[in-house]
């Protein structure tokens, strides 16, 4: 899907483009690839001489394959952005051209924080004065994006602790907090790695000189947002730690208290063994061998030493 967006009126305003022949009248400040084709990518160079290549989304962690300025101008920066649904959580690699003063941006799937600016570009007049300004605001929303979703864990956190702290813990229950734990776990990760990319973008910015004196400022201001969520997220992962341990806890608890019957019981049967293996030996000079009670008093003899532990232990409390 190819989209252009042009500024009029201070708003930003979207068109779908089907043919390249739509392209050649508009004069965009933002043009947004979602899953190209090859053909779409044909017509961008040929409007705006722009080469998009095959793995311009690709895996590179290194800073200066992310990026970078090529000798003809072209700034080149490849982003994640986060994705926060109830299906799977994950980051999106997004790549982003700035080119005679034309935004390119090229992702595989559609994002909610493209959504967003969209949303406020249309409803906000004057939000956007550049190609520039679109990418601040990108990571702008980005931010506010990323601190909502750390609310969300929160919220959900609290459900857990809810859960785990202030009521009887069975093995299921354990069970359903860890995995809802292991959750949050994993999205706040890929949160603060967000926001770390966000940071390196901004800085990259910043030192490219590409900013005006207002621009500048606004980066700035992006990061100290960005600065408060990792402290945020490092906040959330030690309440991740800790429930995670009291989880395992009370896991170990119940499995305590399975072993401490079965030592219980244990303890309990060794004395009735005991008995019944002295009346098993059958010695000629064995008294009770004769005995016509000798056989019930076996019998009772073994019940009372069976009983008596069980009693000594529930006088003390081991049973509980």
């Amino acid at each position: 899907m190819l989209n252009v967006f042009t500024l009029a009126n201070g708003r930003l305003f979207q068109e779908e483009i089907e043919n390249p022949g739509a392209l050649a009248n508009v004069r965009p400040v933002w043009v947004d690839l979602e899953a190209p084709t090859p053909e779409e990518k044909t017509w961008i160079a040929e409007r705006f001489g722009v080469t998009i290549p095959e793995d311009v989304v690709d895996d590179d962690l290194e800073e200066s394959a992310r990026f970078y300025e090529e000798d003809n101008g072209e700034l080149h920066i490849r982003s994640d952005f986060l994705i926060d649904d109830d299906d799977t959580r994950r980051n999106v690699r997004v790549a982003f051209i700035l080119h005679n003063k034309v935004l390119f941006s090229i992702h595989g799937e559609d994002l909610p924080v493209f959504r967003l600016l969209r949303l406020r570009a249309r409803r906000i007049p004057a939000l956007i004065e550049d190609a520039k300004d679109v990418l601040l605001k990108l990571y702008d929303a980005d931010a506010e994006y990323s601190a909502d979703a750390l609310e969300g864990i929160y919220d959900n956190l609290e459900k857990v602790s809810a859960r785990v702290l202030k009521e009887e813990v069975n093995d299921q229950a354990a069970g359903q907090a860890l995995a809802a734990i292991a959750k949050e776990e994993d999205l706040n990760g890929r949160i603060r790695r967000n926001v770390m990319d966000t940071r390196r973008a901004l800085s990259f910015m910043m030192r490219s000189r590409m900013l005006n004196a207002e621009q500048f400022e606004e980066a700035r201001q992006i990061l100290r947002d960005i600065d408060s969520l990792d402290s945020h997220t490092a906040f959330l992962f030690d309440k991740i730690n800790f429930l995670m341990d009291a989880t395992v806890g009370f896991i170990n608890i119940n499995q305590n208290k399975i072993i401490k019957i079965f030592s219980v019981a244990s303890v309990a049967l060794l004395p009735p063994t005991l008995i019944a293996s002295i009346y098993g030996m059958n010695f000629q000079a064995m008294p009770e061998l004769t005995w016509r009670f000798g056989y019930p008093f076996a019998i009772g003899l073994m019940i009372v030493s069976i009983v008596s532990p069980f009693w000594y232990f529930n006088r003390k409390g081991w049973l509980k």
